[in-house]
């Protein structure tokens, strides 16, 4: 059962400083951030990036007030005319930068085809030069992963249960096992009139330490790594493609399901109801940050895979949670 927005205690907002209203405590903003200069102090750069590490570590969600890198308004009003192909087989329009490829668009023009494409490409880009200089303790770690643009009103959305966004859940990837490290993305909302409403709630750590038992995390915890299994061995011995997950990749994918399943989590766990503003940027742990989007249009997002040996504080990344509930290594080569 999904919460409807009418149901949702909107946080209390206050005035900063500078006189503008703000949600309080549904983020930490960045306000010394230039996308041209970079930090406002250059000498504190390093404690600065280092800084948002800890923060995200601790599943805040970090927000930008307005577009923090280049976005030309020309490609923003292109973004805004296109419409996403069949949602059967394509949640997002999305794309591969290490490939280069696009996939999930639906016009019939090869121009616009080739224009949506480099568009794409620019954001990825500038995204992870973004991320580069705000987190830097990362840069030389992580995996870049694909980015999406979502093009449909996500209120109303017509998805099976699993794959629907407006249910709580912390991300898990079926086909991309990550093997322990972190999912990582950065957002913009690029509407320029509607907000993009998010709901959250406890962090991971808390959520784990009532549900993984529940959800099986005992059983898969010994059934350790597929890698060898008989079945993958058989798979590769006939030559089909073998997805090489971790104990700890096969629970966060039954952890994603079992929270989206559990109707009584869904109606009575805590709720944050947090609206990001046209234009506004933020980024977030979303295996570590559970999310639901119940409506908004128009938004994009770059995920990094971020490895456990690059964070600030290891011990706080939901592989390491999981192993201290499960008491053994859920990830083989993060064992030693």
């Amino acid at each position: 059962m999904s919460a409807k927005i009418a149901d949702l205690p909107e946080l209390k907002t206050q005035n900063n400083h500078n006189g503008k209203i703000e949600n309080d405590g549904a983020w930490v903003r960045v306000a010394d951030y230039d996308r041209m200069k970079g930090w406002g102090d250059p000498a504190r750069a390093e404690a600065r990036s280092r800084w948002c590490c800890e923060q995200l570590e601790e599943g805040q969600i970090l927000y930008f007030e307005g577009i923090p890198y280049d976005f030309p308004q020309a490609d923003r009003e292109f973004l805004l005319q296109q419409r996403q192909g069949d949602s059967r087989l394509h949640k997002n329009i999305s794309y591969r930068p290490r490939q280069d490829k696009l996939r999930g668009s639906v016009t019939d023009k090869p121009e616009d085809t080739e224009r949506l494409h480099r568009i794409m490409r620019h954001f990825s880009e500038e995204v992870v030069n973004l991320l580069t200089r705000v987190l830097a303790p990362y840069a030389e770690y992580w995996a870049l992963d694909y980015a999406s643009f979502r093009p449909e009103e996500e209120n109303g959305r017509d998805l099976s249960l699993h794959k629907r966004n407006d249910l709580l859940h912390v991300d898990a990837f079926p086909t991309r096992p990550t093997r322990g490290g972190r999912i990582l993305r950065c957002f913009t909302n690029i509407n320029p009139t509607r907000s993009r409403n998010w709901l959250t709630t406890d962090r991971f750590t808390t959520l784990a330490q009532k549900f993984a038992k529940d959800a099986g995390l005992e059983e898969i915890a010994q059934s350790g790594d597929a890698n060898g299994s008989f079945l993958n061995t058989l798979k590769r011995a006939v030559g089909l493609k073998v997805v090489n997950r971790s104990a700890y990749d096969k629970f966060m994918l039954r952890f994603h399901d079992y929270l989206k399943e559990n109707r009584e989590f869904q109606a009575n766990t805590p709720k944050i109801y947090i609206d990001f503003p046209p234009m506004a940027t933020w980024m977030c742990y979303t295996d570590l940050v559970p999310h639901a989007v119940l409506s908004g249009q128009f938004a994009l997002e770059q995920t990094f895979i971020v490895p456990v040996q690059a964070m600030v504080m290891p011990e706080k990344s939901p592989v390491r949670v999981l192993e201290k509930l499960a008491g053994r290594p859920l990830v083989r080569e993060l064992a030693n």
